[in-house]
């Protein structure tokens, strides 16, 4: 399955007509400014990462799924599954991730996603585990992986810009789905 509803999104894999929307994301200072040097993204950045994004769903049979609002349909962002490539000691883990557009924040979307990826996660690929990272200080995300049931495991330094970072896990036979 490729596709999930929830009350109010949906999370599908990426089409053409996202590559403007999602660079107009990455194009925001807001959005990026927790994301590796905070650094904004262009148009060529975000094809690129689109094109990654989905061959890790090919590779690996998940991956970042597209956030579309259901009632309007407008791209919002994206939330998913990947395999973390920082902090070392977590590539052999699978991550939960989103970024939304800052129109899209305090509505309850990134939980309402990353919940939804965390179902999938269980019940269509069979993790018994998942993990979040998350750079300290960045009280919205943390606000999320609390809301989804996740507790801190560890303490990690971002291995190029060298800030402290969480990683939270959740065993998902214990998940409540």
């Amino acid at each position: 399955m490729t596709e999930i509803r929830t009350p109010r999104l949906v999370l599908r894999r990426w089409h053409d007509d996202d590559l403007v929307p999602m660079a107009e994301i990455n194009a925001d200072p807001r959005v990026m400014h927790w994301i590796d040097d905070g650094s904004v993204r262009d148009l060529e950045y975000t094809a690129e990462a689109i094109e990654r994004w989905e061959e890790e769903w090919d590779e690996e049979g998940f991956g970042l799924f597209a956030v579309e609002l259901l009632a309007s349909g407008e791209l919002a962002g994206f939330t998913g599954l990947s395999v973390p490539e920082f902090p070392p000691e977590a590539a052999n883990d699978v991550a939960v991730s989103w970024r939304l557009g800052s129109p899209f924040w305090g509505q309850g979307y990134a939980s309402e996603a990353a919940q939804a990826t965390l179902e999938f996660a269980l019940q269509d690929r069979g993790l018994d585990r998942v993990i979040s990272v998350c750079r300290i200080g960045d009280e919205a995300s943390e606000n999320v992986i609390r809301k989804l049931g996740m507790t801190l495991e560890r303490e990690s330094v971002h291995p190029v810009y060298g800030y402290p970072l969480h990683i939270h896990a959740i065993d998902l036979t214990e998940f409540d789905a």
